[in-house]
């Protein structure tokens, strides 16, 4: 049943429309080595030329090279001609990176001779890999729901935060833990399906839902840590007094939203009280994001 699941809400996601993300997975290297599970073909993003053809489940070596990108083949440098390509695999193919695979396309971009390794796709397959590397998937559903939301706000309300990089956020916890398709779980996945495209706002604006691990028992106006308030934090006993202190303290309490779960605090029930005078919106599919 559970491998059903999986493969429902897989395909479920394959066919809904989505607001695109870009993330940034390697930055300022000399060298990386990415694969496909299925065929990809590696286009020249400016022009929509394909370039070179990748065959499955095996590793290529792109290196910066000569002001462009390099492609080893066979083991000579094959120069590509560009300062940004695009690796998209066939349709359902997934592309591995860093010892992990990904959904959507990766964009390669030569910035001052560096390359720089781009996950490209769309925001709600982009959650899939956030909500389990953020919170346990054996946790609470409506915690993991909770949790789904404050992500998607978050990464909403960050769009082009790096964008001087390429990218919109990186895919750590200085923005947001991402592990790709590989650290997916049933449970979470769930937990983004049943709250697809829901953001929290404040004067109808998606607020970056800021949360952290515990906060050791009474979570923080944003004041105390950074330099002004927030007028969509406030602090409150955080749920999570057993729990010693890990993170910022403002926001959800990750620990404290799970605790919340187990007493009948649904996911809504739960933001409404770790986030100040704050709404619940939906994105519309006629804004670009």
């Amino acid at each position: 049943m559970k491998k059903l699941i999986a493969t429902l809400i897989f395909l479920i996601f394959t066919i809904l429309p989505s607001f695109a993300i870009k993330i940034g997975l390697l930055d300022e290297q000399t060298e990386f080595n990415i694969g496909s599970s299925k065929g990809a073909q590696i286009i020249n993003e400016k022009t929509g030329k394909v370039l070179y053809t990748v065959s499955p489940m095996r590793m290529y070596t792109f290196e910066a090279y000569k002001g462009t990108i390099g492609l080893y083949v066979n083991g000579k440098p094959y120069n590509l001609g560009s300062t940004r390509i695009v690796v998209k695999p066939e349709m359902n193919g997934f592309l591995c990176a860093k010892q992990r695979w990904y959904r959507g396309v990766f964009i390669i971009q030569n910035l001052n001779n560096k390359l720089v390794l781009i996950n490209n796709l769309p925001i709600e397959e982009y959650l899939l890999g956030v909500v389990p590397s953020e919170m346990p998937a054996s946790w609470s559903q409506e915690a993991l729901k909770a949790q789904a939301i404050a992500a998607r706000s978050y990464a909403v309300a960050n769009l082009g935060k790096h964008a001087t990089h390429g990218y919109d956020l990186k895919d750590t916890t200085e923005d947001q833990a991402y592990g790709g398709a590989t650290s997916e779980k049933p449970s979470t996945n769930r937990a983004v399906l049943d709250t697809e495209n829901i953001v929290l706002t404040y004067n109808k604006k998606t607020i970056p839902a800021y949360y952290h691990a515990s906060a050791g028992g009474q979570t923080k106006n944003s004041s105390d840590v950074w330099y002004k308030d927030l007028p969509f934090i406030k602090s409150v006993p955080s749920f999570d007094g057993n729990i010693a202190k890990n993170g910022h303290g403002i926001g959800m309490s990750q620990h404290g939203a799970n605790n919340l779960a187990k007493e009948g605090y649904d996911a809504f029930q739960i933001l409404n009280y770790f986030y100040n005078n704050i709404h619940f919106g939906k994105l519309k599919p006629e804004w670009n994001l």
